[in-house]
């Protein structure tokens, strides 16, 4: 690889349990986080409710792992974007890539470690694997990177990926994946496209978080993008969210109301798309696949199908390399 930069890439994602054991410390890791539950002045109480709600959780929520296989997907799934990414860019650089979970392993400070026992770098760019840029999400993820590695005084230079909810590889690679699936429906054109979206607390929200926004820009462009590409594009789309924690006022309207009241109004064909999802996990295993298939069923929806997240996907794996490049200025 003579003669080619040496580029250190950490792929950020926010992790979970590889089994049914770790489910409680993964939980009591996610509670800890101050940019998920924001407590202000009563920050002091934050580890004792941590522990308490990880406690209380963690048996449903240990249930639900154990309907998908036992464990999370997500540790094999970003192995494989990263292993992808790393051929892509080869070719233009020396990618020393590694990945950073946020509340369960490999945990920041092992990417760190990883990343110095590579030995020198030209630079490191940071890309967080979430699409839209959000306090709860980019920006904790950030924070524990900076936290962990500290300052790159004196060290590699580095270059940050803070969002690439418009990206036209992005883009496109979410419009190829709900193709696929509208492939499936006799009649595409009457099918209900219903894009659903990690939820977010309002109080973030309210502080400038500015996820909403990009969420329903990536919607748009995917609707404008896949109305010229395909002649059957669904004429009919809504944007929901989903996951919701807590006793907090959530950003509207949720996924399972959402298909409730879409059943009781006559939609009988439907397609949900993880539009802030770039691998499958708990969110889309189950709550879509499981717990919102069941809602549909209920509500008198006869057919519902799920978009596989991007994950590997050519079109993304170009869009991620893109970025890439860009930063470290190879572009």
């Amino acid at each position: 690889m003579a003669g080619k930069k040496r580029v250190g890439i950490v792929l950020f994602q926010l992790g979970g349990p590889d089994s049914l054991d770790s489910v409680q410390p993964f939980l009591l890791n996610l509670f800890l986080d101050p940019d998920i539950i924001p407590l202000g002045p009563l920050n002091f109480l934050r580890r004792p409710l941590a522990r308490l709600i990880a406690s209380r959780r963690s048996k449903p929520v240990a249930g639900r792992y154990a309907q998908i296989g036992g464990r999370s997907p997500i540790r094999a799934l970003t192995e494989r974007q990263r292993d992808a990414l790393v051929a892509a860019l080869a070719p233009h650089m020396d990618p020393v890539a590694v990945i950073a979970m946020r509340y369960w392993h490999p945990l920041t400070e092992e990417a760190v470690q990883t990343l110095r026992q590579a030995g020198p770098l030209d630079q490191i760019v940071l890309l967080p694997l979430y699409p839209h840029y959000s306090y709860a999400t980019t920006l904790s993820s950030l924070k524990e990177w900076h936290r962990v590695a500290g300052l790159p005084q004196g060290g590699p230079p580095q270059k940050i990926v803070a969002q690439f909810y418009n990206h036209p590889l992005y883009i496109k690679a979410l419009v190829e994946r709900i193709g696929s699936v509208l492939r499936q429906f006799p009649e595409s054109g009457r099918v209900q496209l219903l894009f659903s979206a990690h939820g977010l607390p309002l109080s973030l929200v309210e502080k400038g978080d500015p996820y909403p926004n990009q969420v329903e820009e990536t919607v748009r462009l995917v609707c404008e993008s896949g109305t010229a590409q395909y002649p059957g594009w669904p004429k009919a789309h809504l944007l929901c969210y989903q996951s919701k924690v807590g006793p907090a006022k959530w950003l509207q309207p949720s996924l399972l109301e959402t298909i409730d009241r879409l059943g009781h109004e006559g939609v009988r064909e439907m397609l949900v798309v993880p539009i802030s999802f770039v691998t499958e996990h708990i969110e889309t295993l189950h709550e879509i696949n499981i717990e919102a298939r069941a809602e549909a069923q209920k509500a008198g929806i006869e057919t519902f199908r799920m978009m596989p997240a991007v994950g590997d996907s050519p079109h993304f794996i170009a869009a991620l390399a893109d970025l890439i490049l860009s930063a470290a200025g190879l572009r």
